[in-house]
């Protein structure tokens, strides 16, 4: 085999549409787009919520509330979920993230109180419930608030 033997590889390509080169192409003169209106003129394109001269949707229907914009977002992990690890284990937000327990992306974690817990863990979370905090140190465990 020779450099000159080489042939390109036969791929499928369709011409581009080449509109307003005279009538006898097919696509003169409205070059496809009709006759008047606002999708016939350049720029006439209509807006995703547009309405003709009717006021759109989102403008009719009254506004409510706000977006805080410094809500803290809080993974939550309730008492139950202790019991699967050992005797002695300390308990934090990257170790949860290893065990897929709680969601990646979410940087503050929160302890509830459903469920029972039977085993003497360490748990380190920014924030207890009440009943999350009686459960744990009533197995024995202990709690620490990250800082």
């Amino acid at each position: 085999m020779n450099l000159q033997d080489i042939k390109a590889v036969p791929v499928p390509r369709k011409k581009r549409k080449r509109v307003g080169r005279g009538e006898g192409s097919n696509w003169g003169k409205t070059c496809g787009k009709g006759q008047k209106g606002q999708k016939s003129r350049s720029g006439g394109k209509i807006r995703i919520a547009g309405e003709g001269g009717q006021m759109p949707l989102f403008r009719r229907i009254p506004k409510r509330g706000f977006t805080n914009i410094f809500r803290k977002e809080f993974a939550i992990l309730n008492v139950r979920d202790l019991d699967s690890f050992k005797d002695g284990d300390t308990v934090n937000i990257t170790i949860l993230h290893e065990r897929g327990l709680i969601k990646k992306g979410i940087a503050l974690l929160k302890v509830l109180g459903e469920g029972e817990v039977t085993k003497k863990v360490n748990v380190v979370a920014d924030k207890f419930s009440g009943t999350a905090r009686t459960k744990i140190e009533a197995a024995g465990g202990t709690i620490e608030e990250a800082k």
